[in-house]
């Protein structure tokens, strides 16, 4: 399911690609219990610049980065790109807002994942 009818990687694709970059580096480095953790991160905004199609079996790799960091909000930007090659095939940005699980109601980032977040901040 890579490949789409035009023979590359479909649009909507990149998005899972982008939310899976954050979330290992929110599992990974901020400690993110993803099935048990009382508050997680809610995207409210996402959007994608597409800049050359790829397709499978392409080797991709992804940069991520915060731009903007609030109280119980962070803006990713992210860049994908084939393997070993400096321009991007696509960038975009998402916006989280961390909530509490039960209430879904927006909360301060939980300071181990802001601490993580502050190592990407970017000014």
């Amino acid at each position: 399911m890579d490949n789409d009818v035009y023979g590359h990687v479909n649009n909507v694709t990149y998005y899972s690609y982008f939310d899976t970059t954050i979330n290992r580096y929110l599992i990974e480095v901020g400690g993110l219990d993803i099935n048990n953790a009382p508050v997680v991160g809610y995207v409210v905004s996402s959007s994608c610049q597409f800049q050359k199609p790829v397709a499978y079996p392409d080797a991709l790799e992804a940069g991520l980065r915060v731009i903007k960091l609030g109280t119980s909000s962070v803006t990713y930007e992210i860049g994908v790109f084939k393997k070993g090659n400096l321009d991007p095939v696509a960038f975009g940005q998402v916006v989280h807002v961390f909530v509490d699980r039960e209430q879904e109601r927006s909360v301060a980032i939980p300071e181990k994942i802001r601490a993580a977040l502050v190592r990407i901040l970017v000014s």
